[in-house]
């Protein structure tokens, strides 16, 4: 009976007529009524469900010899309960392989994610780095794979756009010296020439008084044109630890500067508007504030034509900053060099034009924490517009009493609530 027990997979039971002779079955099980019911069935008996105890079987008998009142039966009993714990213990196990296989294949991408995604990655990060101007990102190149060899070739890329780069920055700065050079020279031979000349006729002993005078404004002029470059020149290398910042009133950096266009020779006739709306005060560098509105004031005066031309500064506060605009009816900003307005040695239509003027504008501005731009520029109007921070003082003009060099300036004060316009009428 185990041995075909172990040959069917089930509980078995040898009978001889209604007696077990031999059985797997316990002892319990053997004194069921249902065993008693199966071995006393029929030659023709199909399988069943019967219940023994507390345990449901699936079973069938066979007659294998002997008569048919006193059969030698087999009888077979698969266990409903057994097969269920099978099934449960095999699911058991396909779980277990199942995650035994994403512990695996979890490692294994993890594997190929750190033996390809990984040198991938950092190659991205190393041209993301480019991108932004970084060139010495560290970069991986280990490996003999593609990725390893893109690595490689990235990085012979990046030392060659490196070199390409200073070998650029080094043929601009040596270009940039060279019309420097170029534009120096000729400014300086013309006020050479001109001082020498005039100091050789200075030597004739027949001249007039009224002669020597001319030839020694003409030396004289020479001579402010030359310090007036070299200024321009030292103010690219100053910093902007060189303000000598204090409090002060926007109208006097405009009065001077309004002044010292007044004297020079070709402009001594032009009129100035200056439109203020208050008297603004802020923290500024008077005297390089004084020289940016010099040379947008001189630039003004040059494009305005000699004819009904005419010359506007006007100052206000505005958001807590401190606004400066001049603005002229000249015939505007060139077309070729409106990209290239503030950068130094660039001019237009200028017979003694340096190139410096708006570029030293820019960077007194700038060292000011604000900025210069050109607000519009067309046909008959061109206004260049100064913004500085700081803290700012705005009064009304109705209560605030001008200075005494401003009231001789201004001849007639308007309304408290609208602007002063004070023309200056030529000498």
């Amino acid at each position: 009976a185990e041995e075909v027990s172990k040959v069917a997979g089930s509980q078995v039971a040898f009978s001889f007529g209604n007696e077990i002779v031999g059985t797997t079955l316990t002892p319990e099980q053997v004194q069921s009524v249902s065993i008693h019911d199966l071995i006393g069935g029929s030659v023709q008996d199909e399988p069943r469900d019967i219940e023994i105890g507390s345990e449901r079987f699936l079973a069938t008998s066979l007659i294998l010899s002997g008569s048919e009142t006193a059969p030698v039966r087999l009888s077979v009993l698969g266990s409903y309960d057994q097969a269920t714990k099978f099934v449960d213990q095999l699911n058991r196990y396909l779980l277990l392989l199942g995650l035994a296989a994403i512990v695996v294949g979890s490692a294994l991408v993890f594997f190929i994610s750190h033996t390809f995604t990984r040198p991938l990655g950092s190659l991205v990060a190393g041209v993301r780095a480019l991108e932004s101007g970084d060139f010495h990102h560290p970069l991986d190149p280990r490996g003999g794979d593609e990725v390893a060899e893109l690595t490689r070739a990235f990085d012979r890329m990046r030392a060659s756009l490196l070199k390409t780069q200073r070998d650029l920055l080094e043929s601009e700065q040596l270009a940039t010296i060279g019309r420097m050079a170029s534009s120096i020279s000729h400014d300086l031979r013309h006020s050479l020439a001109a001082i020498v000349a005039n100091s050789e006729f200075l030597c004739d002993n027949h001249l007039a008084p009224v002669q020597r005078e001319e030839l020694y404004q003409e030396v004289r002029s020479g001579v402010n044109l030359m310090t007036d470059l070299i200024d321009s020149l030292l103010e690219f290398a100053r910093t902007r630890e060189s303000l000598t910042a204090a409090y002060g009133n926007v109208s006097e950096p405009i009065r001077r500067a309004v002044q010292a266009v007044r004297l020079h020779p070709r402009h001594h006739n032009r009129s100035i508007d200056i439109v203020c709306g208050g008297q603004v005060s802020g923290w500024f560098d008077q005297r390089k504030l004084e020289r940016a509105l010099y040379n947008l004031l001189l630039n003004a005066c040059e494009a305005a034509p000699l004819a009904e031309g005419t010359v506007e500064v006007a100052a206000g506060a505005s958001e807590g900053s401190m606004t400066i605009s001049v603005a002229d009816n000249g015939p505007g900003i060139a077309e070729s060099i409106r990209e290239r307005l503030f950068h130094p040695f660039v001019s237009y239509g200028k017979e003694n034009g340096t190139g410096l003027g708006l570029a030293v504008v820019q960077k007194i501005v700038q060292d000011h924490g604000g900025e210069v731009v050109v607000e519009r520029t067309a046909l008959g109007k061109t206004v260049f517009r100064i913004t500085l921070p700081g803290r700012l003082q705005v009064v009304p003009s109705s209560v605030a009493a001008p200075s005494a060099d401003l009231q001789a300036l201004v001849p007639a004060q308007r309304d408290a609530t609208t602007q002063n316009s004070i023309s200056h009428p030529s000498p």
